[in-house]
């Protein structure tokens, strides 16, 4: 038994993060806006909690075995948290991603010991036919490893680690006997939409807007196109983002969100990258649509330490 207040493994350190609300870049007459802050996980990302169940899930069902090599195609996040999560279980691990990543994302994942490999991109732009490429190399993977193939767009298992998101939310909120009424995020996978919309909708009505960029309105007017938002909009409707999980989907400026997240860093503190500027950016809209009175929930997804290479903090 471990001494009061020491975890036995890292594992334990994922979740629990702070939700904060937003008091400076909020116009007069908006919505309360909540962020819940995400950077705090052990890998800086959200995606630390649908890493560790999709693996002890697995687990449990006796699909993933004692060695047995991991696999998964991503944007970086995912790679980063399932590295460390394989890491601390023992498991080796291939990830296939590309040059259209933050480079402190595939820095991470090989610290954490994956294995990488990376399919060139379009001039750094994320497309669709990028993630089919990646898809491709997978495969290949799995048949000459027998590799686990977490598979994060189609495995139910996600939601489970995404839903206590939304319970923390409600826990953080009923506290101070706030209700929420609307949440809003960018899908990728949808998992952490869907866990969370799901779960805060347990409490009673909230209204829940999926959020994906202009450039690539998949999800508002059936058509993909390039953009530079990491770990949404991947060119298809997610298969976790079920009828049941939103009330309406929107979009959002990429060129407005990128210009919202040095502020957000200079007068909130909040530091987060492109996701979380466009989820905030999205937040905004919604909130001077319902007025004073309200509350918008959202999520920055992860740190703004993995976006420093790139010109996201460049005035």
């Amino acid at each position: 038994m471990g001494l009061p207040g020491i975890q036995s493994s890292s594992l334990q350190t994922i979740g629990g993060t702070p939700l904060v609300r937003l008091s400076r870049v909020v116009p007069e007459g908006a919505a309360d806006i909540l962020v819940k802050v995400e950077g705090s996980n052990p890998t800086g990302s959200y995606k630390d909690r649908m890493a560790l169940a999709m693996i002890e899930s697995a687990e449990r069902r006796g699909t993933l075995r004692p060695g047995q090599r991991v696999v998964e195609f991503t944007g970086g996040s995912t790679g980063s948290s399932l590295a460390f999560v394989c890491a601390v279980k023992g498991y080796p691990l291939s990830i296939v991603t590309s040059d259209a990543f933050a480079p402190e994302k595939l820095r991470t994942m090989r610290a954490f010991g994956a294995d990488l490999t990376l399919v060139p991109s379009d001039e750094g732009r994320i497309t669709p036919e990028l993630f089919v490429r990646m898809r491709g190399e997978v495969d290949r993977i799995i048949e000459r490893d027998e590799a686990f193939w977490t598979d994060q767009f189609h495995n139910l298992d996600a939601l489970n680690g995404y839903a206590e998101l939304g319970r923390e939310i409600l826990r953080q909120t009923g506290g101070d006997g706030v209700t929420v009424d609307v949440f809003c995020a960018a899908v990728g996978t949808a998992g952490m939409f869907a866990g969370v919309s799901t779960a805060l909708r347990e409490s009673g009505q909230v209204r829940a807007v999926a959020l994906e960029p202009t450039s690539s309105p998949m999800l508002t007017a059936g058509t993909a196109g390039p953009h530079r938002v990491e770990g949404v909009a991947t060119g298809i409707i997610p298969p976790l983002l079920t009828a049941d999980t939103f009330d309406e989907a929107r979009t959002v400026d990429e060129e407005e969100a990128r210009r919202l997240a040095l502020p957000l860093a200079r007068q909130e503190g909040i530091f987060t990258g492109t996701s979380g500027a466009l989820n905030v950016a999205g937040a905004l809209h919604l909130a001077g649509e319902i007025g004073e009175g309200h509350i918008v929930v959202t999520v920055a997804p992860d740190t703004g330490l993995k976006y420093l290479t790139g010109d996201l903090f460049i005035d």
